[in-house]
């Protein structure tokens, strides 16, 4: 989207991360922003906002780490500001796997595609990312993968974890939330 805060984009009024945040807020007990620019703006929205304490833009795992690192309860969820679609169950389901299988790490998947910015993890594994991460590791999946991780199957809402990278995504994702909230769809 052009180089943009995509968190801040808005989308049917309000920002993106609005939505993400009106979806997710329900499903937790706190919630924490990470953000490294527009600190102000977020923390607007009514939430401690947290900025990478890694250095060199080391993406999600960076906003992982700083979430883990401000968070004091056993478990932290993470959802893209870009998802505006996040499902109301998500943390159910995603907890209710993690404590079936014993894992340290649950992930949502839909078909064959999992969803790494989507987890549920335990906040003790937190030493093992900074480690990861003090190591030069950036990538979501290679961290997870050194982890007691279960998958968690959420075929019947595949359309949730969607992300809007560009205009048009934007575009149709407003119709969507239209529909969604029981509004006619843009131009019907």
């Amino acid at each position: 989207m052009g180089g943009v805060d995509k968190g801040l984009v808005e989308l049917n009024g309000q920002p993106m991360v609005a939505h993400v945040l009106a979806r997710l807020a329900p499903q937790v007990g706190d919630v924490l922003v990470n953000a490294n620019q527009n600190a102000e703006r977020y923390r607007a929205l009514g939430y401690p906002v947290v900025p990478d304490a890694v250095g060199g833009f080391a993406g999600p795992l960076a906003g992982l780490h700083a979430g883990m690192t401000a968070a004091r309860r056993a478990f932290v969820v993470t959802v893209p500001c870009d998802s505006p679609f996040v499902p109301a169950d998500l943390v159910a389901r995603l907890a209710g796997g993690l404590e079936r299988q014993g894992a340290q790490l649950a992930v949502a998947k839909t078909f064959d595609q999992a969803h790494p910015v989507f987890a549920l993890v335990r906040r003790d594994v937190l030493p093992n990312l900074a480690s990861f991460l003090e190591g030069g590791g950036r990538k979501i999946d290679a961290w997870y993968a050194a982890l007691a991780t279960v998958e968690i199957n959420f075929d019947d809402e595949a359309d949730a974890f969607r992300n809007i990278n560009t205009a048009d995504e934007l575009a149709a994702a407003a119709g969507t939330l239209g529909v969604a909230r029981g509004q006619s769809p843009a131009g019907a």
